[in-house]
């Protein structure tokens, strides 16, 4: 697949996981973040599943214990990542939660060199202040107002940055990126919907009350954009991938305007700039003066 066609398939994906935001925080309204994950991977995973089988059978490569092994950290992680975000959605804002979701992309080369030894470019030292201060400044200027959805929001990217690295290893080492990405749906709405019987009770009026909301967070989010984005990273390295998919904050804010009428205050938009400043500055700038010195003039004595 040539490259920009990999980053189109990423930017399409940014679109659906940003609007996502606004079913996954009006879901909220009837059950449980459990209940809610656990019927939109079983649901997206039975979607895909057929996909994934017919990729498996054009592709009968012999899976190791180390795929295997990859594949179920991958699909662990995955689930974490979208507990802890879906969680989160109930005491925050969608608005919040795509900004906060957006720090992965710190997480991914930091989490990438402790995994697999690739070292991070110096400049994601200068990033993750300049994150930090935007974070700040999001949620008004001061912490008292950083409430516990912002944290578990926050702990979520850790989550969400190694399951870019993880999905990018396990797509390209095993040449099935639609079969892990269902396995992982599966995985993930197994463990949620365990969980949730015992701590939610979840009820079938409160599903089908938020059967909108699941409908597209299972369709379009799950089985079409998790689907996407392991399909592109096999052409696109993770922490490259990472500043493309950053992009879904700023869907989650377009649709937190437009839907649910949430508003930032004047500082926040700075915090929200700040953040995305930083995103721009760890992932383009790097590239960006790496060509400019292959493009310089030699000067030769």
């Amino acid at each position: 697949m040539p490259r920009p066609l990999a980053t189109l398939l990423l930017l399409i994906c940014t679109m659906f996981w940003g609007f996502a935001f606004i079913a996954q925080k009006s879901a909220m309204d009837s059950m449980g973040p459990l209940s809610f994950a656990g019927v939109r991977y079983l649901l997206g995973g039975l979607l895909v599943l057929p996909l994934a089988l017919h990729e498996r059978r054009r592709r009968p490569i012999a899976l190791t214990r180390t795929h295997w092994l990859f594949i179920a950290g991958m699909s662990m992680v995955f689930f974490l990542g979208s507990w802890l975000q879906q969680a989160g959605l109930a005491t925050t804002t969608a608005t919040n939660g795509g900004f906060l979701t957006g720090l992965y992309v710190f997480f991914v080369p930091l989490l990438g060199f402790l995994l697999f030894r690739t070292r991070p470019h110096p400049i994601v030292f200068a990033g993750v202040p300049l994150a930090l201060i935007g974070i700040y400044y999001l949620n008004g200027g001061g912490l008292e107002s950083f409430n516990s959805g912002d944290w578990l929001i926050v702990g979520s990217a850790v989550f969400w940055a190694m399951h870019v690295i993880l999905l990018g290893h396990v797509a390209r080492a095993t040449g099935l990126p639609i079969f892990v990405s269902c396995i992982s749906f599966l995985v993930a709405g197994g463990l949620a919907s365990a969980i949730a019987l015992g701590t939610e009770a979840p009820t079938f009026a409160a599903i089908s009350a938020g059967w909108v909301e699941i409908a597209y967070a299972a369709v379009l989010s799950t089985a079409v954009g998790f689907t996407l984005q392991a399909v592109a990273q096999q052409h696109v390295p993770p922490a490259n991938a990472a500043i493309v998919l950053s992009a879904e904050s700023l869907f989650a804010a377009l649709g937190g305007a437009l839907v649910l009428g949430e508003r930032l205050p004047l500082i926040g938009y700075a915090g929200a700039t700040l953040i995305f400043a930083a995103i721009i500055l760890v992932e383009a700038l790097p590239p960006l003066w790496q060509r400019r010195r292959a493009h310089a003039p030699r000067i030769t004595n």
